[in-house]
């Protein structure tokens, strides 16, 4: 596959492969001479590097192809046995140029490699996957190892610097979260791969350059590295500071914290020690897999059963702050573009939530919110269709309501600029 440029060989030299244990070593197979669609001046080329005596050596270059990752735009790295290594570019998984088919050998290596704390060696071993953070060539990666077939098999998510509002195009309510909001809950939703964190760094570095406070960010992995500047910044990662979200949320109140960034909420109990907080005069950060704002209030109250469903309403009600569920949608310009559905919580959201709100009713007091800065996923769809960043027919497939999403662009545009746009 041809992305760019001329084809320049580069030479894999041959190396040894791991036997799977730190003290069985076997020689591997020759390397040939492979061609990479890439100039030869901007990728490194996949060359056996001199490890420390305590990894197994390893055929695969794991550091030259994840530096190689970022130098092509990608934004994950695929590793599995029996597979040439793939990388996501602008949404699409393609081959990384000039690799070669995964053994087990490789796969055990980049496991003994990465996954190095004891706890989360422990938990690889127990269920079968885990998280870490990886840092090779000057980048950071989350990396995410799971068994598959009985093998090891790697994700590795690029990780940037910690971005600012602006460079990230977040809705304005968003970004004023950063710089305005001292106490309350904030939550960030969105599948896997949608930007949530990213999100989440951007409003903590907007924090940490206007406020004089103390953040305590609690992740598994740590991502984005936050150097202090108006702020003092403490990172905590689970597996290697603490064994748990809910150990280190309930810790963290002993810490003097200012504003607090949770990971991720999984369960009742971190989901209350969150709330708690936030009843307290905290501001809380964290993120949830829902799909919509809607759906994360009702996976909150969910978290707590139907005997204490009220309560949790209730504090969830007089705690929220806010709601920014996202989705990465490709743009015209390559790479993705950020389309986000923001709830506020005004005195009709806080009556919506209390009451034990519809779906639907919720979408409503969204879609009408536009006075608080709410905005629903089409009407951002919209305005990223209205200033060019976003193509009508992704718009459209990605629209929640595609027929009424088509009368919008009809309205705004006039019928000669928005001519021929097609699809349900």
């Amino acid at each position: 596959m041809r992305i760019g440029g001329e084809p320049a060989s580069l030479s894999l030299a041959s190396s040894v492969t791991a036997a799977g244990a730190a003290s069985t070593r076997a020689q591997g197979p020759d390397r040939r001479n492979v061609v990479i669609p890439f100039h030869a001046n901007t990728l490194r080329p996949l060359k056996v590097r001199p490890l420390p005596d305590d990894w197994h050596p390893m055929s695969f270059d794991l550091d030259a192809a994840l530096d190689n990752t970022v130098k092509i735009g990608a934004s994950d790295l695929h590793v599995k046995v029996a597979a040439q290594p793939r990388v996501r570019v602008a949404g699409r998984l393609v081959d990384l140029p000039g690799s070669e088919t995964i053994t087990p050998e490789d796969a055990i290596a980049v496991r003994d490699r990465v996954i190095t704390a004891p706890a989360k060696q422990a938990e690889m071993d127990e269920i079968g996957s885990t998280d870490s953070s990886y840092a090779a060539a000057g980048h950071r990666f989350r990396a995410t190892a799971f068994s598959q077939r009985t093998f090891p098999s790697f994700v590795f998510r690029a990780v940037p610097d910690a971005p600012d509002a602006e460079t990230l195009g977040l809705p304005t309510a968003v970004a004023k979260w950063g710089g305005e909001v001292k106490r309350g809950l904030v939550v960030v939703t969105g599948p896997t791969g949608s930007g949530k964190s990213t999100t989440c760094a951007a409003v903590i570095d907007g924090i940490n350059a206007t406020r004089d406070c103390h953040i305590l960010t609690i992740e598994d992995p740590i991502e984005f590295l936050h150097q202090d500047k108006r702020a003092i910044v403490c990172q905590r990662e689970i597996g290697q500071d603490a064994p748990s979200y809910h150990v280190a949320l309930r810790a963290a109140m002993r810490q003097d914290p200012d504003v607090i960034m949770v990971g991720e909420v999984r369960d009742e109990e971190t989901a209350m020690t969150a709330l708690r907080a936030a009843e307290t005069g905290h501001l809380v950060l964290c993120t949830m897999h829902t799909i919509d704002a809607a759906d994360t209030i009702q996976r909150f109250v969910d978290f707590f059963g139907e005997q204490r469903g009220p309560l949790a309403r209730q504090m969830l009600a007089g705690t929220l702050v806010g709601v920014c569920s996202q989705r990465l949608i490709p743009a015209v310009k390559g790479g993705m573009a950020l389309n986000a559905e923001v709830l506020i919580n005004s005195s009709r959201v806080q009556d919506l939530i209390v009451e034990g709100m519809s779906t639907s009713e919720v979408h409503k007091a969204i879609k009408e919110g536009d006075f608080y800065g709410m905005q629903s996923f089409d009407q951002s769809l919209l305005e990223l269709v209205k200033d060019g960043s976003v193509s009508q027919e992704d718009a459209l497939s990605y629209s929640s309501e595609p027929n009424d999403f088509r009368l919008s662009l009809q309205t705004v545009g006039a019928a000669g600029q928005y001519a021929g746009v097609t699809g349900a």
